[in-house]
């Protein structure tokens, strides 16, 4: 069955001068969305000193920020019915600078919940301009190499995510190490007055953010992006769909939005947690802080081979399948082994995680038609695996220790191979 978009065998009848000029505008964005994402995995560490947390609340991180695909993507939908795909990726940019803006008073003040809502503000921003950026991207050109062009966008998002913590981190995380043996000797006056310093060091990240983001909303605003019509369907896909009235009649669909689920969740904590987990064994935050990059390095090398070997020797369905029993290799091994290999193994499941969300995109959008904008925003509400998973992990680390808390992740991969293998390709007449 065909993906449908109103000109699915000569996209969106441009040249293909346009098409590439449309493939580096939406780069870009991934640039951006990779880079703002990934300094979690440095403000989960960061806040858990500034604010006096312990593991399961530090977690809050990332749960502020991914619960917003939960609780937007279904708005972001209706946004984007509104505004088209490129004003609402502006109108996500926008939003996006307003959540970083945030940061500034919640860091004058230390006051952790007012960080998490700059976060889950931020992620709504995301929501609004992944549910329009993915599913644009997927549908650019034919339909058995999106995966190919979703590997592409991801290299940008990963080598944006990879710079991101080493930079936040030479920042924020400057001196942690000798900070935290001072803190535990302190009074409490002259302890409140280091962690206020400690917390006032990512105003001026976060300025600069600011300014990007609506330099770059401005420009996608008046880009020459050209709009993608998802509503009109091609005959084939029309008639597959005559008695659809609804998104719950595609099975695959809903499969796929679980699928989504639970690799989002498996990805943030392969990048979120490994620096975290680095110092809970004794390596000091100066090292540490490199140990998410290697996670994104990991991916990058995935999404290169996927670039290569898509669909010319291997189906995104198939690799989907040994994306996912890479994973449970890794996990295990991470799970069994000690000190820097274990690290390292976390760090690896970057490489089995890097074409599990290239290929769930169009598995689970093939044949949608005019649901596809709808059937996106299931995807991007399955995001929210990145608020729920992560904060399952921290909860065992506390319960029990952060290394076996990785057991979470082995059930995650398991039905994503069920998925690649049965799950998409269900079907109602």
């Amino acid at each position: 069955m065909k993906q449908s978009n109103v000109k699915e065998e000569k996209p969106m009848a441009a040249s293909s001068n346009a098409t590439t000029r449309s493939i580096i505008i939406i780069g870009a964005l991934f640039f951006i969305f990779g880079f703002v994402t990934w300094l979690n995995s440095v403000l989960i560490p960061y806040l858990k000193i500034a604010c006096e947390l312990n593991n399961f609340e530090s977690y809050l991180v990332a749960f502020a920020f991914y619960i917003a695909y939960l609780v937007m993507a279904i708005p972001s939908a209706w946004v984007l019915k509104m505004t088209g795909f490129k004003k609402g990726m502006s109108v996500g940019l926008f939003v996006m600078a307003v959540g970083a803006l945030i940061f500034i008073p919640a860091a004058l003040t230390r006051t952790y919940y007012l960080f998490l809502f700059g976060l889950f503000v931020q992620g709504t921003g995301l929501a609004v301009l992944q549910t329009a950026a993915n599913p644009y991207i997927t549908i650019l050109g034919p339909i058995e190499s999106a995966a190919k062009r979703i590997s592409i966008m991801g290299i940008c998002n990963k080598v944006a995510g990879a710079l991101a913590p080493i930079i936040l981190g030479a920042i924020a995380l400057k001196n942690a190490d000798e900070l935290m043996v001072r803190l535990e000797t302190m009074e409490a006056a002259q302890r409140a007055v280091e962690l206020d310093e400690l917390a006032t060091r990512v105003i001026s990240p976060y300025l600069i953010i600011v300014a990007v983001l609506v330099i770059l909303g401005i420009i996608i605003y008046y880009s020459s992006l050209p709009e993608i019509d998802t509503d009109t369907e091609d005959e084939s896909v029309a008639r597959a769909n005559v008695n659809k009235k609804s998104i719950m009649q595609f099975p695959h669909l809903l499969m796929g939005t679980l699928a989504m689920f639970f690799y989002i969740g498996v990805e943030v904590i392969a990048g979120d947690t490994v620096i975290s987990y680095g110092m809970s064994l004794g390596f000091d935050s100066t090292t540490a802080k490199f140990f998410t990059t290697y996670t994104l390095i990991a991916m990058i090398v995935g999404y290169l081979i996927g670039i290569v070997t898509i669909p010319k020797y291997l189906s995104q369905q198939k690799a989907l399948v040994i994306s996912a029993v890479l994973g449970i290799i890794f996990s295990l091994g991470a799970i069994f082994t000690d000190g820097f290999i274990s690290v390292l193994l976390v760090a690896l499941l970057g490489l089995a995680n890097a074409l599990v969300f290239p290929a769930i995109w169009p598995l689970a959008l093939e044949g949608l038609g005019r649901f596809t904008k709808m059937g996106s925003s299931f995807l991007i509400m399955a995001i929210a695996g990145g608020a729920i998973l992560p904060l399952i992990y921290g909860y065992l680390a506390d319960l029990i220790n952060p290394q076996q808390a990785y057991w979470v992740v082995i059930p995650c991969y398991i039905y994503i191979i069920f998925f690649a293998i049965k799950g998409h390709k269900i079907r109602i007449a």
